[in-house]
Parts: structure tokens; sequence; C-alpha cells
């Protein structure tokens, strides 16, 4: 069986819980619907706001390295300020960070609009990007330290799977929205308007939310304070392992960052077509997390994990190799419609985003579950470090891969971009091996709760 955890679960948060538990019984809890709702918001916002970005940029620039960039971008801020968010997390109110974040996110925001409309340098684009970064940076360890306080111990497996699935649903209609608005309009300002209005929204429906932290006892900021969540993470087997599987599958495995290429130069499906794609892997996400939430905890959460990473890696590869140019000459289908080879690349995009929730609320379940809350926000922030810096450096390196591949040695951009995408997913499933031999402690861990 999994080590044990008594000696290093926390007390429950949140109110008692009720007797009889409920799918939707989460649903209940007033301040947890203004959480979601409000997450829902800034979300969905976020992700209307990084298909336009990404459309602007391929229109003004047609560069695999330009959209590469942009993860460069977000990947700064996080490394330089991810300890002192963790920091403030624990030590500070972490409601008003939140209304801090969402009020510096209003703001570049505005900026970005009023940069597109007058069409300013690129440079300036990349700019807000980092400002950006800097308050998802901050936010993301004090949202998730804050969640545990609105839920019993008992909810909270359940609370992540939907937190993880409202996530995901913004990440439906945000990109297909936006994808849309950029095709009808013309304009990558307007969308950027519409993510100062989302920011607010969350900025109203956080406000009302009362806070129960009790922060620790202020503490200098010293590098060994800072340092906290990394020691813990380190002598935490489990969550060491299950946050450098996500992170390495997430930097090798993503083709999000590509997908203006697949959509313009080898799906021949335009923005809309680009809205859809983004909106795929969400898709997916949103019916695991329903499939989950109306099933009891994982008994076998370790293997789970493992097996949806691998899917996710083989899921990959076929997406880069499913389109006239590869599989269609491969086995001789180069006549079939244009759209049978996007609803392919859609349907394995799907199964990338279910498979990678099951992943999601598995790490961050045992993330918060088996961290102290003195020192969630620590460990909070060291989890979005490794996560979210992969993720855009992990788009960084696919665009500098899909270049290596493609541009630098005289060859098409779209080769280079199903090379990179291909590599990427072959990568993750040696990941995938080499976690469960090192770790062989997440092979064995049991029960989600």
């Amino acid at each position: 069986m999994h080590e044990s955890n008594s000696a290093t679960k926390p007390p429950e948060p949140g109110p008692a819980a009720p007797a009889a538990e409920h799918p939707y019984a989460v649903f209940q809890n007033r301040d947890f619907r203004r959480f979601l709702l409000g997450r829902l918001a800034a979300s969905m916002g976020t992700q209307m706001l990084t298909v336009a970005v990404d459309w602007e940029l391929y229109q003004r620039t047609h560069s695999t390295l330009a959209l590469g960039f942009v993860g460069l971008a977000f990947m700064v801020p996080m490394i330089l300020c991810t300890l002192p968010a963790g920091h403030l997390a624990d030590h500070f109110n972490r409601k008003k960070i939140i209304l801090a974040a969402s009020v510096l996110t209003a703001v570049t925001s505005l900026g970005l609009a009023l940069i597109s409309w007058w069409n300013g340098p690129v440079a300036w684009i990349y700019a807000c990007l980092v400002v950006l970064g800097v308050a998802r940076t901050f936010l993301w360890p004090a949202s998730a330290a804050f969640l545990p306080g609105l839920l019993p111990r008992p909810q909270f497996p359940r609370g992540v799977t939907y937190n993880s699935g409202v996530f995901q649903l913004s990440s439906v209609l945000g990109p297909a929205i936006g994808g849309v608005l950029y095709a009808v309009t013309g304009s990558a300002a307007i969308i950027y308007v519409l993510n100062v209005l989302a920011a607010m929204i969350c900025f109203a429906l956080m406000f009302f939310i009362p806070n129960r932290q009790t922060p620790a006892e202020r503490q200098p900021v010293t590098v060994k304070s800072l340092a906290t969540g990394f020691s813990f993470v380190y002598q935490n087997k489990i969550i060491l392992g299950t946050i450098t599987l996500d992170m390495f599958a997430v930097l090798l495995g993503g083709a999000v960052s590509l997908l203006p290429f697949f959509a313009g130069d080898i799906l021949k499906s335009g923005a809309d077509g680009l809205g859809l794609l983004r909106a795929a892997m969400p898709i997916g996400a949103v019916v695991c997390a329903l499939w989950l939430a109306h099933r009891p905890p994982l008994l076998k959460a370790g293997r789970a994990m493992l097996l949806a990473v691998g899917v996710f890696g083989l899921a990959t590869i076929l997406f880069g190799l499913g389109n006239p140019a590869c599989l269609g000459q491969w086995l001789g289908l180069t006549a079939l419609p244009a759209g049978v080879w996007f609803w392919f690349a859609f349907a394995m995009l799907a199964v990338c985003g279910g498979v990678d929730n099951v992943s999601v609320v598995v790490r961050q379940t045992l993330v918060q579950i088996l961290t102290p809350d003195e020192k969630r926000g620590r460990v909070s922030a060291v989890n979005s470090l490794f996560i979210g810096t992969s993720n855009e450096l992990g788009g960084f390196e696919s665009g500098l891969v899909a270049w290596l591949g493609g541009a630098a040695i005289g060859r098409s951009n779209a080769s280079g971009a199903i090379f990179s995408v291909v590599t990427g997913g072959i990568g993750t499933i040696i990941v995938v091996l080499a976690v469960a031999r090192i770790w062989p402690e997440i092979r064995r861990y049991g029960k989600l709760a």
C-alpha cells in the first residue's frame, strides 16, 4: 500500500462536513459557488485573451519562434516572483492578494487593447504579457491555498474536481468565443477589453467571500523562509513525484502553442478552427470532470495518474500525425475531406484533455491534503512554479523545436510543427516510465481522499 499519511495530513479545513454526501453537495456552500463563478469569469477571459494574442502574433509575424516567445514572456515572472508569492500567501491576507491580482490583470488587458487598436510594436505586447505573468504568479498560490478553507475535508477532493472542471469549462468557452469574435470582427482589441470585464467580475465575486484564513506569524523574507515550500516538496516523495511527472509531461507534450500553425497551415481551418482546437482539450477535461464527480474517490490514484499521462503522450503523437501529409500519405487516405482530418485532430486533443484532468485532480488534491495550512501558500507556489513554468517553457520549447525542425533547416513551418508535437509526445511516454521507476510510492498510492 501507499505511505501512511497520518503524520502529514493537516487538520480538516472549512466547516463541518454534512452527514450524507451527494455529488452536488458542495454547491450548497455559497462561498464555494462564488469562488467557482469568479474563477470561471477570470479563466474564460484569460483563455479568450490567449487565443487572441496567439492569432494576432501569427498574423503579424507568421513565425513559430514569435509564438514561442509568448511562453517565455509568461515564464520569466514565474521564475522571479514565485517564491515571494508563496511567502505572501502564507503570511498575508490571501483574499486581498487575489483582489489585487485581478485589478492588475484588468489594467494590463486594457493596455493590450490599446496596443492592438493602434497597431503598436510587437515588443509592447510581450511587455504586457510579462506583467500579466506577474499577476498570475501571485494569484495562483493565493487562490489554491484559499480553496481548502471553503470546504470540509471529505468534500475537498470533489471540490478540486469541480474547480478543475470549471477551469476547463472556461477553456472550452473562452477559445471558442475568442476565435469566433476574432473571425467576425477581425480585432483582438475587443477581446482584450472583454478580459478587463471578466477580471472585474472575478474581483466583485471574491470581494464578498469572507476571509477565514489565519495567516501565520509574519516572518522576515529570508532565503530559509522562501525555500520552505521547496524543502517540504523535496521531503514528501509523493508530492515531488507527481509534480515532476506533470511538469515534464506538460513541458514535452504540449501542442497548444503551435495550434495556430495546425489551424492555419496544416488543417486549413482559420481563426474559428483555432478556437475550436483550443477548446478541444478543455471539452475532454470537462467530460472527465463530470465523470469523476459522480464516482467515489479514485482507489488507485497513483496508477491512474501514470496511465493518464501515458495516454496523453500517445494521443499527442496521433494529433501530430493526423493530417494528409503524414497518416494520410502513409495510409493512402489523402483524398479524405479536410474536415475529417480536422475532427480527428479535435478528437485527439479532447482525449489529451480528458486524461490530463485525471492527472490534475490527483496532483492538486495530494498537494493540498498532504500540506499543513501554514505552508500551503509556499507549497502551492512551488507547485504553480513547476507546472506553470513547464506550461510556458513548454510553449517556448515547442516553438523552438518547431523552428529547428522546420525553417532553420529549410523546411516548412508546418513540417517543423509536426516534428515538435510528435517528438514531444514520445518524450512524455518516456517520462512516465522514468517516474514510475524512480518513485514507486506513486504506483502504490491508493485511495484519493
